[in-house]
């Protein structure tokens, strides 16, 4: 894939350091060294490559990648190290596509409490799918669920939602059977919905009540108990959004869609269009549109679209793909090889692996991942190149002298 020509990086060390300047006690460290890292990233900053291609002989630089989770270069390769490890882990069922979205005023209290809300948001829709599914009265299994938490609309706005992968079906109480839903139906969306806006106005409650909650300008009346329980009542009357998509084509529609989706960020770069000291234009999608008109462009002034990408921002060591039901960490090989044993299915080759392990002890020579841009054929690296080195303060005779 070629490289786009404009890159959020540009934005950044074009304007990031006037934008640091001017927003001065508003950023957070998180947010400075996302900054910092996507700037950097593939420059001799972080040091690099010399790879030699073995057919032609031409010599092509390589510089590192940051690996941020939040900058848009870094992505692709570390979506496809998850997407190798959950490819053997697929079952031969339907799988179905949940959305579970928060209401706007919740949405702005999460904007000030991002990790206690976004935790809340991911605990309360997985929470919801498996107390629905181990009901009878629904489908009477325990299942498996792959949640994604993204933060962002179309236009960078804070639109914090959870997007949710669910085999269609789920082991029975005693791990005995598998028992399948409906070809085309998982469960009551109307349902779901009720009880997540339950689940989720009850985990406010709590959260206000311990004190981990903060409230800054327009909201800073809501410190009040009162006033606070005054602001969610008419969220207990209106109906959430609780989305079901039409269930995925087999295994391998899945993939496709977790490649798209697990390692997204606020933005990527292809997206771009152009931009100056006083602008960034991109193309958006209006999802409520449909045909030709949902797809345009946005304009928006340059300090707003870096303020925008930051807020997408997640909080240290928050986690934003999380596996619940028997797809849980602790459990889930146990859980898979048993499902699959109940559906006759086959166990994944793992000879490839043992070949791995036996022959030519010898290290083989490190490879580019890509190819040479002269011939296409493969890169191999010749000679490593450090980080530049930079001087966490002036030397002392420097300071001496001032």
């Amino acid at each position: 894939m070629p490289r786009p020509t404009l890159e959020v990086a540009d934005i950044f060390r074009a304007h990031g350091a006037a934008w640091r300047a001017a927003n001065v006690g508003h950023i957070s460290l998180n947010q400075m060294k996302v900054m910092s890292a996507i700037e950097r990233c593939r420059t001799a900053a972080l040091g690099g490559h010399v790879a030699r291609c073995e057919d032609c002989a031409h010599e092509h630089i390589a510089y590192n990648s940051c690996r941020n989770r939040h900058c848009p270069k870094c992505q692709s390769s570390a979506a496809k190290a998850w997407l190798a490890a959950r490819e053997a882990e697929l079952l031969p069922v339907r799988y179905f596509h949940l959305v579970f979205t928060l209401p706007k005023p919740i949405a702005d209290i999460a904007h000030q409490n991002k990790r206690a809300l976004y935790n809340l948001l991911m605990r309360a829709s997985a929470d919801t799918v498996i107390k629905i599914a181990a009901d009878p009265k629904h489908l009477g299994a325990r299942v498996g669920i792959t949640s994604v938490l993204h933060t962002w609309g179309s236009a960078m706005t804070h639109h914090p939602h959870v997007h949710m992968i669910v085999p269609g079906g789920g082991l029975s109480a005693d791990g005995s059977e598998w028992i399948a839903c409906r070809r085309n139906f998982f469960l009551s969306v109307r349902v779901l919905s009720r009880l997540y806006r339950r689940l989720i106005l009850e985990g406010l409650a709590k959260l206000h009540k311990a004190g981990k909650l903060h409230f800054f300008g327009d909201h800073a009346e809501l410190d009040d108990r009162a006033a606070f329980d005054t602001f969610l009542q008419p969220l207990r009357k209106i109906d959430w959004v609780v989305y079901a998509k039409e269930p995925f084509a087999g295994p391998k529609a899945v993939l496709a869609y977790l490649s798209r989706y697990t390692h997204r960020i606020a933005i990527s770069n292809s997206r771009l269009i152009r931009f100056d000291a006083r602008s960034v234009t991109f193309r958006v999608k209006d999802y409520r549109l449909k045909g030709t008109g949902r797809h345009t462009t946005m304009t928006l002034a340059t300090s707003e679209f870096i303020r925008r990408f930051l807020i997408h921002v997640l909080p240290k060591g928050q986690h934003r793909i999380r596996h619940y039901g028997f797809f849980g960490n602790g459990n889930r090989a146990a859980n898979i090889a048993r499902i699959r044993h109940l559906l006759g299915a086959k166990t994944p080759d793992q000879s490839r692996d043992d070949d791995d392990n036996h022959g030519n002890s010898d290290e083989p020579p490190r490879v580019l991942a890509l190819p040479c841009p002269c011939c296409g054929g493969q890169l191999i690296i010749v000679e490593t190149i450090a980080p530049a080195q930079y001087p966490r303060a002036p030397p002392a005779t420097a300071r001496a002298a001032a």
